[in-house]
């Protein structure tokens, strides 16, 4: 039996924000205090994730503008890569850049071929202040790319291009979570 604590156990399951609001476009601020409270956002936000079936979770994808991803994501040769960046900063992305299919729970059901580095690497700190790298091959690479895109105030949408960028604003607009889509539907349908 696993001694230990699993991440998310004790944390709560919040709202997750959706493409649209504002706190997912803006740039996080960075973590200054290192207590109880950073704790119980890391655990909220696994538990969030968990609930989600997601891979990866920013801490603006549940409405904080601090600057904290978690992850529990494989990477291509089916390694499971678990644990969570606070400050993180993307220091290295290299290798090919590969067009994958890529998702994101604040845009729910939704997925496009966008293009990442096969390679990266993040540094930052643990939730308790101790520094951490990290280090992503496929999938993974795509993961930490991803969630650090997120802590700018980027989503994967704003990487893709041409066709593959006005069909996934296409599904937005018909997407049943877009109250806005679906407001201007029910307007023209009336």
């Amino acid at each position: 039996m696993r001694h230990g604590s699993i991440p998310g156990v004790h944390g709560r399951v919040r709202p997750l924000t959706l493409l649209g609001d504002p706190v997912l476009r803006a740039p996080c601020r960075e973590v200054a205090d290192f207590g109880p409270e950073l704790a119980r956002l890391v655990e909220d936000l696994f538990a969030t994730m968990y609930a989600a079936r997601g891979v990866g979770l920013a801490a603006n994808q549940i409405g904080e503008p601090l600057r904290v991803f978690v992850y529990d994501c494989p990477d291509d040769e089916d390694v499971r890569h678990l644990g969570h960046v606070v400050n993180p900063r993307l220091v290295e992305t290299d290798g090919v850049v590969v067009r994958g299919p890529e998702g994101c729970l604040s845009l729910p059901g939704l997925e496009a071929g966008t293009e990442r580095h096969d390679h990266a690497v993040v540094e930052g700190f643990t939730v308790t202040g101790e520094p951490v790298t990290v280090h992503g091959t496929g999938f993974f690479a795509r993961c930490l790319q991803h969630e650090c895109d997120h802590l700018e105030g980027r989503l994967y949408a704003d990487r893709l291009t041409g066709w593959r960028h006005r069909r996934l604003m296409r599904q937005v607009k018909r997407a049943s979570w877009n109250r806005e889509g679906r407001e201007g539907r029910e307007g023209r349908e009336g």
